[in-house]
């Protein structure tokens, strides 16, 4: 008996299909349902670590929602858009920071483009939130050097800062 003979064989589908058809709910119901309700448990588990956490973050942090928008995720990254809306997010006028920005360079088939940023006459406050916000936002984002981080004279918490930022595309 060769290998076409057997297809031409009725057991084959009076026998095989129907013993076949017969242990599929029982595999089913042996191997995969125990395999989804574990399943199942751990993912309700991680979900309720995820929402403590989220919580926590939350109340530690609630300006990351006022400052969260879901039209600009998408959007290509932009060092004039950036500071302008970090800037504002945290209270520096437009008049008291400067940015030059450089074109965007492919080294070894990687993309980056370097920025300075000076702010002018801002508390100390200020100036670390947005540092810490601006990095937050935009993972790609690093600030590479504090070039200069200067007391005003006569003023207890005034500073005039420059940064050197690097974002890799």
């Amino acid at each position: 008996m060769n290998m076409k003979d057997i297809y031409k064989n009725p057991s084959l589908y009076y026998i095989l299909v129907p013993i076949m058809v017969a242990l599929w709910p029982l595999l089913v119901w042996g191997v995969y349902l125990p395999d989804v309700k574990r399943s199942l448990k751990k993912e309700k588990a991680e979900y309720g670590e995820a929402q403590t956490k989220m919580l926590e973050i939350l109340i530690l942090d609630p300006d990351r929602l006022e400052f969260a928008d879901a039209g600009s995720a998408a959007a290509e990254f932009d060092y004039a858009n950036a500071v302008d809306r970090v800037a504002s997010f945290c209270g520096i006028p437009s008049t008291s920071y400067k940015l030059s920005s450089g074109p965007i360079i492919t080294r070894q088939g990687k993309k980056s483009q370097t920025a300075t940023v000076s702010l002018k006459d801002v508390d100390i406050a200020k100036f670390a939130k947005f540092l810490s916000t601006i990095q937050l936002r935009w993972a790609d984002l690093q600030c590479e050097k504090l070039k200069k981080l200067k007391k005003k004279e006569g003023f207890p918490d005034r500073w005039d800062v420059v940064l050197e930022f690097k974002y890799y595309y």
